[in-house]
């Protein structure tokens, strides 16, 4: 009785025994028994129908496409390992898995119908889109009808799919009143073309293409061999031809080619490059580093404020999947179409303080310098950092914002902050010997000290001349930690939350005995600063009252972009107790008031009109008021020095350091004379 391929019900055999009430109660039971048999068979068969076992296929597909691996089900008409190579080949240029859910089956006898619903995370895209399966019943089997359709709509035997980036216009990098620095500027992209030459050509090419343009020939070579027929293979991106590089010896190499295109620069190859960084392709490193942001081929902030905001300068690129397929015969053109695109989004403008003409006059007036060097300039009375310049002889590192220096005389200008909070005035008689001993080490004036002020002097007098035995006769009036909040006081070793930018801001410990102490009141022992930090000391003089430094005015709106390199430690500086962005002034510490700046003023007018800085007073415009600062480092005999000199012009401050450079007024001070004079 049952039927559609269900199992008939077993019946029983006939009761045997007596005849009678046992005969009658043996008809009855063999009524129901048959009742109970008809009922299961045809629920059986309304059941069993196929619908479990091609749900079981559905959802076991959907769970193989998933994981891009086809190799275990049920392919009708095709090998199963032959489709799983297919799908691999198909999806391979995504570069990634998708999700995969399978939807209603709809029956029609040994035929299964449903949806597939596919998702992708295609960079910071999502591509969702449904394909239709099919399954054919082959005995107790489901198996699928494999075709390119099932994997995406239209799309056809032999094609493959694959990403394509489409740039988001990176933002631009202002300077003060929003004059462009980094903006996009014409390049010339130069390299190998492999659509224009046989295969057997590309490695010759490439060894030309590489000693043309002073590449590694076996690195560059082997990356046109790693990449694909249809590949340009970038070499080098020039702002312009050379007398080296033309466009006629480019083309002279087989598949040599020079595209033009555009990218963000500053306005030249070394503009403040230290400071901003540069942007080109993802390196394999930063890539494995952004959790999915970046792919091959995007573009990026390497260093400074490029990397530190990339994500802000960035944007969010668009992405095309475009399916590819060979050409069938020789000579017809590879057929591409597009399957899903996504708009890009442009990055945002990244807005800063620096003056280009004074970043230029800054760069251009350190280019003959041979050590590490720097000049940083400030405004006194917002804090906008107007230049930070690092010289060639940084190789490329921020010396004018990261480095870390022992400041040398320079530092009297907070000694001098110290010794006023202690009831001294410019006035005031110090002692000033040609040499003094502490706890056995000797101190000695620099070389050439006029001996016209040795002995009890104004201290006025011992400031303009840098009469170091004098401050360090200080140290029994003025203890370390007034040292440490003088400093404080006047910007230094605190906490600047609108700089936005990376940077060393000083370090002066609160504790030191003895030698340290009395090298501490001479700017070296454990005291360090950077030229930034110098910077922000002359500056808070300048506007009496603390200088917090501002270089990027629009921060906030990069909360969540990258972070930034963690500073590190500068050639020959010693290691520092105090992290990159400094501590937060204590609330006990006491800003520099308007009384205590006037005095300094004076004495730092004093350097030029009476010390060893008179060269600065032919500088034109407001009166100058300088600090010069040697600063020994280093076990040779006789030690190299630092040498430093920082200044008050207006509203305008300046700290010039040059790391191996002699005295800081015969080396750095002229440097700032070009500075000053050519800035107006």
């Amino acid at each position: 009785m049952a039927g559609g391929g269900c199992p008939s019900a077993g019946r029983d055999k006939k009761l045997s025994g007596e005849p009678g009430i046992m005969s009658q109660m043996g008809k009855t039971r063999n009524l129901v028994l048959g009742l109970v048999t008809l009922v299961m068979a045809g629920s059986l068969t309304a059941c069993d129908d196929g619908r479990a076992g091609a749900e079981g296929a559905a959802k076991q597909l959907a769970s193989s496409l998933s994981a891009l691996d086809v190799g275990q089900i049920a392919v009708d008409g095709k090998d199963a390992a032959a489709a799983n190579d297919e799908l691999k080949a198909v999806f391979e240029g995504l570069d990634a898995k998708p999700s995969v859910q399978s939807g209603d089956v709809k029956l029609d006898g040994d035929t299964a119908t449903f949806p597939l619903s596919y998702s992708w995370n295609i960079g910071s895209a999502k591509w969702d889109y449904s394909s239709e399966a099919t399954l054919k019943k082959s005995g107790d089997k489901w198996a699928v009808q494999w075709g390119p359709a099932l994997l995406a709509p239209q799309l056809s035997e032999g094609e493959t799919l694959s990403v394509k980036t489409v740039p988001a216009q990176r933002g631009q990098i202002l300077g003060a009143g929003d004059a462009p620095i980094v903006e996009d500027r014409p390049v010339f992209r130069v390299g190998v073309d492999k659509t224009k030459i046989p295969a057997e050509q590309a490695d010759a090419s490439a060894r030309a293409m590489a000693a043309l343009l002073g590449l590694d020939a076996e690195e560059y070579a082997n990356q046109v061999a790693a990449s694909g027929p249809q590949a340009f293979v970038e070499g080098l991106v020039l702002r312009a031809y050379t007398a080296d590089i033309t466009e006629a010896k480019i083309k002279a190499i087989p598949g040599g080619a020079s595209i033009l295109d555009s990218m963000a620069l500053a306005p030249t190859r070394t503009f403040a490059r230290a400071l901003l960084g540069s942007v080109g392709q993802a390196s394999a490193e930063q890539i494995e580093k952004s959790n999915g942001a970046l792919r091959a081929g995007d573009t990026t902030g390497t260093g400074g404020l490029q990397q530190k905001y990339d994500s802000l300068l960035r944007g969010k690129d668009g992405v095309e999947v475009i399916a590819s397929s060979e050409a069938k015969s020789e000579g017809e053109t590879p057929g591409t179409k597009v399957f899903f695109s996504s708009l890009p989004a442009p990055g945002t403008t990244l807005k800063t303080t620096l003056d280009l003409k004074l970043q230029q006059l800054a760069e251009e007036t350190l280019a003959g310098v041979g050590p590490a060097s720097a000049i940083v300039a400030l405004r006194p009375s917002t804090g906008a950092v107007l230049a930070a310049a690092s010289g060639p002889g940084s190789n490329g590192y921020n010396t004018a914002m990261l480095g870390q220096y022992a400041p040398g005389s320079t530092f009297k200008i907070v000694d001098s902050l110290a010794m006023f909070r202690n009831g001294a005035t410019p006035d005031s008689k110090v002692e000033c010997p040609s040499t003094l001993t502490v706890d056995g080490r000797t101190f000695k004036n620099a070389e050439g000290y006029p001996e016209t002020s040795l002995g009890s002097v104004p201290l006025i007098d011992a400031f303009a001349h840098s009469c170091n035995t004098a401050f360090i006769n200080a140290r029994d009036t003025v203890s370390q930690d007034q040292l440490e909040s003088a400093a404080q006081a006047l910007g230094v070793a605190v906490e600047a939350p609108k700089l936005g930018a990376d940077a060393f801001l000083g370090s002066v410990p609160g504790a030191a005995e003895g030698t340290g102490h009395a090298a501490s009141m001479i700017g070296q022992g454990k005291v360090l600063f950077s030229p930034l930090s110098a910077a922000i000391m002359a500056a808070s003089v300048g506007n009496g009252a603390p200088v917090s430094p501002q270089l990027v005015l629009n921060a906030d709106a990069a909360q969540n972009s990258s972070p930034g390199a963690t500073p590190t430690e500068s050639g020959s500086a010693s290691p520092s107790s105090a992290s990159a962005a400094a501590i937060a002034a204590p609330a006990s510490t006491k800003p520099i008031t308007k009384e205590e700046a006037t005095a300094l003023s004076s004495m730092m007018r004093a350097v030029v009109t009476s010390g060893h800085a008179g060269f600065l007073a032919q500088v034109p415009g407001a009166p100058v008021g300088a600090k010069t600062g040697t600063a020994e480092f280093g076990n040779d005999d006789p030690p190299k020095t630092h040498a430093w000199i920082v200044a008050t012009h207006g509203d305008l401050a300046v700290a010039v350091f040059v790391e191996d450079g002699g005295l800081g007024a015969t080396t750095s001070g002229p440097l700032l004379k070009t500075f000053l004079t050519a800035a107006g």
